[in-house]
């Protein structure tokens, strides 16, 4: 049965029907490429100026550690941006907060191009995290507006599947970029996108959060809020698990532009047609996953994905304890991380459904952000172990223990908690 909750709103052709219950067909694709675009646009920040590394590196007169510091802080800001952004569209809406955060991640974008150093580049990205916190945040909560159950579950798949396309061009837009023009052209393209979806959002999305099920912004009130969240299991369970396969993936986005380059011999062209295979791994993942919604039981396909990583993240450690070397290295490579791509196509959008789901609709917004939070949170810290080695850069090696270790710990807090609310249902 279709979940669909909207009224009869309208803003250029989005409209839910409640009478209805069940969402034109135009309407549906219409929301999804809106709400896509809203969402790729963090990943974007992150992964366009991937391939530049070395470049902004030698341009700014900066360490690698530096320059990867600036991914570091966009992550840190999507974190933190999300626990204020996520509770004030809870309080005021969700156009509102999201066209100001756009218009704040616009200008931003534009200011990068300009920057004189390594450190201005780090405050100007974490702001950027903060102000594009908007568009993760708020599109999930959207999604909580209109959908439950497997209707969110599969709205979440083909959502990612237009999300997916971010981290999948980016690179190799990054790249061609590089061939005409200097690393900053990446900033003025993602500006120019930003600017983009800041005019999609004012003509195309309506407000799905009426101002009779809205909550005032009041510190205690967001406290308890909060701290309801942490105790429900429901929702803390599955929240964690995407975090941590979060941080698992983002070790491999963070790492691998510097280990593929500097130390298995990679041109940035091919660096980027690595990137975009294994990215096309993650939106085979999604739209598997949708498929395989209604015939499979949530949790089994999150446990799926689970244990599918695991499986790719092991394979990269035997040939990380091997040394491989050379073209081969880079096909075996390739083909690993599509798998494990694949496989954490199948735990998002399923963990995202399992936390947002669990909770009610007036509180989807601060449910949204304290999960996007944690998410970025731990992408942006866990990623930095890597390298924690004793030359100060990352390796194959020392991306395998950390994606190991944290994939393992999302299986075991996973394990956990179907099993404590196996003993609930008791």
């Amino acid at each position: 049965m279709s979940q669909s909750r909207l009224s009869g709103k309208s803003v250029a052709g989005i409209a839910l029907r409640e009478e209805s219950g069940r969402m034109p067909r135009r309407s549906f694709a219409l929301l999804v490429l809106v709400l896509g675009t809203l969402t790729a646009t963090g990943p974007l920040a992150t992964d366009l100026y991937l391939p530049a590394f070395p470049e902004i590196a030698a341009d700014l007169h900066a360490p690698q550690a530096q320059i990867q510091l600036t991914l570091t802080a966009i992550m840190l800001g999507l974190s933190l941006g999300q626990l204020v952004i996520g509770p004030l569209s809870d309080a005021l809406g969700r156009r509102g907060p999201l066209l100001v955060g756009f218009a704040v991640f616009t200008l931003v974008s534009f200011a990068c191009a300009l920057v004189p150093s390594a450190p201005v580049l780090v405050v100007l990205r974490f702001v950027q995290g903060v102000a594009g916190a908007s568009g993760a945040v708020i599109a999930r909560a959207v999604v909580r507006d209109v959908f439950e159950g497997d209707e969110a579950a599969r709205f979440f798949s083909r959502l990612m599947l237009v999300t997916g396309l971010a981290p999948l061009l980016g690179p190799v837009l990054g790249a061609q970029l590089l061939r005409v023009g200097p690393w900053q052209s990446s900033f003025v393209l993602l500006g120019s996108v930003s600017l983009v979806s800041l005019v999609v959002v004012f003509f195309a999305l309506p407000e799905t959060l009426p101002a009779a099920v809205r909550r005032p912004f009041r510190v205690v009130s967001l406290a308890r809020t909060v701290w309801g969240l942490v105790r429900d299991v429901r929702f803390v369970g599955p929240a964690l698990t995407l975090g941590l396969a979060f941080g698992m993936m983002f070790t491999y986005v963070s790492s691998f532009s510097f280990v593929s380059q500097s130390r298995l011999g990679a041109s940035e062209q091919v660096f980027a047609l690595m990137f975009g295979v294994n990215t096309a791994g993650l939106m085979v993942g999604t739209q598997v996953n949708a498929f395989l919604i209604g015939r499979v039981e949530t949790s089994r396909r999150l446990a799926g994905g689970l244990c599918g990583a695991l499986a790719a993240v092991a394979a990269l450690g035997v040939l990380a304890a091997a040394g491989v070397s050379g073209a081969g290295a880079l096909v075996a490579l390739t083909a690993v991380f599509f798998v494990m791509m694949f496989s954490v196509g199948f735990v998002m959008p399923n963990a995202t459904t399992l936390a947002i789901s669990s909770q009610s609709r007036a509180v989807a917004g601060t449910a949204s952000a304290l999960m996007g939070s944690l998410q970025f949170a731990l992408g942006g810290g866990v990623s930095s172990l890597a390298g924690l080695t004793p030359s100060g850069e990352a390796s194959l090696v020392s991306m395998a223990v950390v994606m190991g270790a944290v994939g393992a710990l999302a299986a075991v807090v996973f394990a956990a908690t179907v099993r404590r609310a196996a003993r609930s249902a008791v």
